[in-house]
């Protein structure tokens, strides 16, 4: 039970990898703050995590023995941030770990010159600067207590171009050098900041994901055969499952990588050794 004891904060907890995390979290012993944003957003082009599913997530959770609080909370908004995080301190008394694992796919699948104003913003808004907030509000009383781990959820397109994804590829470049300079700045305070680089994640009907259909209608993939082709790419032949992913942000969680930090873990197959 490795983190026993400790209050982890997920965002993006509804379905797929968060919800992944969040079974992977309560397993191993945390108290849960499960975030997201139960909600569509103008400008993405697809379904987001819902209530329902947040709930659901909540429950699998309890049901492992965790304490758990949600919350709706965009990430592009300070103030639902800031009391978000107020709430889980009122609650459990402490953070010890944060997973920023919210993020969006697209809008995606356009050349550089053809994405918007807003298209490119709202990307950066999630993706990057969303992580950059949570950051912020956890930051300062992680520094006071001298422990903690921050968990970014980045990705392949972190370390490598896809392209069509300019928006995306960027967003997650950032997210590494975010984690990069958080850890130097917190590395003093024993706060420890890594990243995570997913490859291709299968869609996990049972986390309810739908990340990698999505890429691939970006793509022009024809969803229903978009598996096999993304195995195709990878070079130990098979897709990523959400457990692999979950399982590498509890060893960066954990006390098992005290000495970790400014990292890039790669759970890809192979994909960015070539």
């Amino acid at each position: 039970m490795r983190l026993t004891d400790k209050t982890a904060v997920i965002t993006g907890a509804a379905r797929g990898l968060g919800r992944a995390t969040a079974l992977a979290c309560a397993a191993e012993g945390a108290d849960l703050v499960l975030l997201d944003v139960c909600a569509d957003l103008v400008g993405v082009p697809y379904p987001l995590g819902s209530p329902g599913q947040l709930d659901h997530t909540a429950n699998l959770c309890r049901a492992a023995g965790s304490a758990v609080l949600t919350a709706a909370v965009d990430i592009r908004d300070t103030a639902s941030v800031r009391e978000a995080v107020a709430a889980g301190y009122g609650r459990f008394g402490r953070i010890d770990v944060v997973v920023n694992n919210a993020g969006i796919a697209a809008p995606s699948g356009k050349r550089v010159h053809e994405i918007g104003e807003e298209e490119w913003a709202l990307m950066i808004d999630i993706d990057l600067s969303g992580a950059w907030r949570m950051i912020r509000e956890v930051g300062r009383a992680m520094c006071a207590q001298r422990s903690g781990s921050i968990v970014n959820i980045a990705s392949t397109a972190g370390l490598v171009g896809y392209r069509h994804f300019a928006g995306y590829v960027a967003a997650k470049h950032g997210v590494i050098g975010l984690t990069k300079a958080a850890a130097l700045d917190y590395a003093p305070m024993k706060v420890r900041v890594n990243a995570v680089c997913p490859g291709s994640v299968r869609d996990d009907t049972s986390a309810e994901g739908r990340m990698l259909a999505e890429i691939a209608r970006a793509l022009d993939v024809q969803v229903g055969e978009h598996e096999q082709a993304f195995t195709e790419a990878q070079p130990m032949n098979a897709l990523i499952e959400p457990e692999d992913v979950a399982a590498a942000v509890v060893y960066l969680a954990s006390d098992d990588s005290r000495q970790v930090t400014g990292s890039v873990l790669t759970v890809d197959g192979g994909f960015t050794a070539r």
